[in-house]
């Protein structure tokens, strides 16, 4: 049940977005996001100087109440409520208990598309593995066998920004599990976290790629866009 201090968030918060709307700009939007969702029409630089203040340390909620407000906004129609949601929990990330691995499932299979789930995954799951590195091998495995290609991106995803601390094992092992995959979005993730672990180690990246066989045309091709010939 929503408490008057979460009720509040949302309402004022709402109020704002329908203020600064631009329907012209929505429309454009939701074409480019193949219809999956309604916006108010905000850029990101406009909709992260609205967000600002409700995201301000002074006037943050508690975490219960923070886990409602994200709730709610994830089952709001516009996406810059989901966009406003993931910002909200990542204020929380310090403070992640080992149960909150439910929440970030819940948020990856629904209203799913890339621009959530590549915020996700490297900010919000990439953390929390961080922090409870025990989950990792049964979570991921239970995220690999779902069938959701959501789930199985932010698999391989949650690496992302670990750079120099990425587990080239378990990445490896990630992608095998996944080879085969004629899905786009598995596929390009695959290729850009070895594009940007490329910048890291390219030697390894290119071992790799020449020694995976299976490894997909666009996984490789993204893989070595910034190796020098």
């Amino acid at each position: 049940m929503m408490t008057k201090k979460t009720d509040e968030f949302i309402t004022t918060l709402e109020a704002e977005l329908q203020r600064h709307a631009n329907m012209e700009i929505a429309a454009q939007q939701k074409a480019y996001m193949k219809d999956n969702f309604e916006f108010f029409g905000l850029k990101a630089p406009q909709r992260r100087a609205v967000q600002k203040p409700f995201l301000a340390k002074a006037h943050l909620p508690s975490k219960a109440e923070a886990i409602e407000i994200v709730k709610a906004l994830w089952q709001k129609p516009q996406r810059e409520f989901h966009h406003i949601a993931q910002e909200l929990l990542k204020k929380y990330i310090k403070t992640f208990e080992a149960t909150d691995i439910e929440l970030l499932e819940w948020l990856i299979v629904r209203q799913s598309w890339w621009d959530t789930i590549d915020f996700i995954a490297p900010r919000l799951v990439g953390g929390y593995m961080k922090m409870y590195p025990n989950q990792r091998q049964v979570c991921i495995d239970q995220w690999l066998a779902s069938g959701n290609i959501w789930l199985q991106r932010a698999c391989v995803l949650f690496q992302l920004k670990y750079k120099k601390d990425l587990d080239t094992d378990f990445l490896e092992y990630v992608i095998g599990k996944l080879l085969g995959s004629q899905e786009f979005f598995i596929n390009k993730a695959i290729g850009w976290i070895l594009r940007d672990y490329s910048r890291i180690a390219p030697d390894w990246v290119t071992q790799f790629v020449q020694d995976t066989k299976g490894l997909h045309s666009l996984s490789r091709r993204e893989a070595l866009r910034l190796m020098k010939d």
